[in-house]
């Protein structure tokens, strides 16, 4: 029994026993790191179900109702009979352009903090020779007195005021819902007085208060469409189909203008039916938190292996070259300490700024493996040094993980760095003619 304790082998087969073992809290920390995440969507989801959800506005658009006729045939009637269908024709404006202010608002469910808005948008626009004719639909078969002025939003909760369509020089008020959902699925709608006449233009303009969470997206429904949204807002992530073609950020917020054409997108200005799926061509804004906690402690977390590896080798270093057993149960309790590390970062990093959890979290990390390893080795030299190496190994982390569009460069250069520094310092061990011994009297005292 004391040659397999004392054998090279056995020992590194238990080191990488070990270290394979603590791969399962490691995981388990990981299940906890998205299971905390998932609770803070459910949070976000509770809060915006209760204020209202994100937003797209999709429009405004005419839709007009049209008859198409077919024929319908049985096998028992092969003659069959004409029947008569509802479908619609959708034009979309010529010019339209947004302007709006976003006044954002921070609530708290629990721990968790939510972005939700108000927002003052004001629509107008010109749909300017419509060409119906070109579609080829007898005009006796359109309903012209059927038309609407549909605009499409996510979640109608979110409406704070009666919306006025000022349509040329007439005033009307929005219904709730949609005539058809051949466009959108949620929306408003206003009737609108539109003739048979493809050289006349109709103007349209009205005011929209919305509230809702986190997004607010547009969809370029325009032949040319400008946006222009301002924000008190200091951290705003420009998403969707188009970038801002300018923007100011300042210590007051932001200021974004978008312009886009026709040609930008994948769809004409009119159509019949459901043939054109327009969602896809959204942009817009998302009110981001500056912090997401629970990503760069996941980043974090993927460097575990790095960190058990690493320090088990240093003790294993330490016992072949300075003739030093330590116990398994030993390596186990440090890689439990090591381990312990992200769940103080992640339950800290709830409540306070992650860069201060993080140093709290490796400092405290590094002070008890620190005092164990003087405890079990008797050697201020050596806890010095295992110390110095746990803190250049948080720092190295600290650093990843804040850069993260280079991440996995340095990553990739820390680790040709450790291998490197762990192949000079083994160059001449004579590995096969090595062995462990219980102590050495030529350990570093203090």
């Amino acid at each position: 029994m004391k040659s397999l304790k004392n054998s090279i082998y056995f020992k590194v087969a238990t080191i990488f026993f070990i270290s394979m073992l603590l791969l399962i809290p490691t995981s388990m920390i990981e299940g906890l790191i998205f299971e905390r995440q998932n609770t803070q969507e459910q949070a976000i989801n509770e809060v915006s179900s209760k204020w209202a959800n994100q937003q797209t506005l999709t429009g405004p658009f005419i839709s007009i109702p049209y008859y198409r006729y077919i024929k319908e045939t049985t096998k028992k009637d092969t003659v069959g009979k004409i029947v008569k269908i509802k479908e619609f024709i959708h034009i979309l404006p010529t010019d339209l352009k947004v302007s709006g202010k976003i006044n954002p608002e921070q609530r708290n469910r629990g721990i968790y903090e939510i972005v939700v808005y108000n927002s003052k948008i004001n629509l107008s626009g010109e749909f300017k020779e419509m060409k119906i004719g070109e579609t080829d639909i007898p005009a006796k078969d359109i309903l012209f007195d059927k038309a609407v002025l549909s605009l499409g939003i996510n979640d109608l909760r979110g409406i704070e005021k009666q919306i006025d369509l000022k349509w040329n020089d007439k005033t009307s008020s929005f219904n709730p819902g949609v005539t058809n959902t051949d466009v959108i699925q949620s929306g408003i709608n206003a009737p609108i007085s539109v003739v048979a006449n493809d050289s006349l233009s109709y103007r349209f303009s009205f005011d929209l208060d919305l509230k809702g969470s986190q997004l607010l997206y547009f969809t370029p429904v325009g032949k040319i469409t400008d946006v222009s949204i301002e924000s008190s807002w200091k951290n705003p992530s420009f998403d969707g189909a188009f970038l801002p073609d300018s923007r100011l950020l300042s210590e007051n917020g932001f200021k974004a203008n978008w312009n886009i054409l026709h040609l930008n997108r994948n769809y004409p200005q009119m159509w019949t039916g459901n043939k054109h799926a327009i969602s896809n061509s959204s942009f817009g804004i998302n009110l981001i938190l500056p912090v997401d906690n629970y990503q760069k402690t996941f980043r974090s977390i993927r460097y575990a292996i790095l960190f058990i590896g690493f320090t088990f080798l240093v003790f294993f270093f330490i016992e072949v070259l300075h003739k030093i057993f330590i116990h398994p149960i030993q390596y186990i309790l440090v890689g439990i300490a090591l381990l312990v590390f992200y769940t103080l970062l992640l339950s800290l990093s709830e409540h306070i700024n992650f860069n201060l959890a993080f140093i709290f979290s490796a400092l405290a990390t590094l002070l008890l493996i620190a005092g164990y390893v003087r405890a079990i080795l008797k050697s201020a030299k050596l806890t010095y040094l295992i110390g110095g190496i746990l803190a250049i190994l948080y720092t190295f982390i600290y650093v990843v993980i804040q850069l993260q569009d280079l991440a996995l460069l340095i990553g990739s250069i820390g680790i040709f760095v450790i291998l490197a520094l762990v192949m000079y310092f083994s160059r001449k061990i004579d590995w096969y003619n090595l062995s462990l011994q219980d102590r050495n009297p030529e350990v570093p005292k203090d």
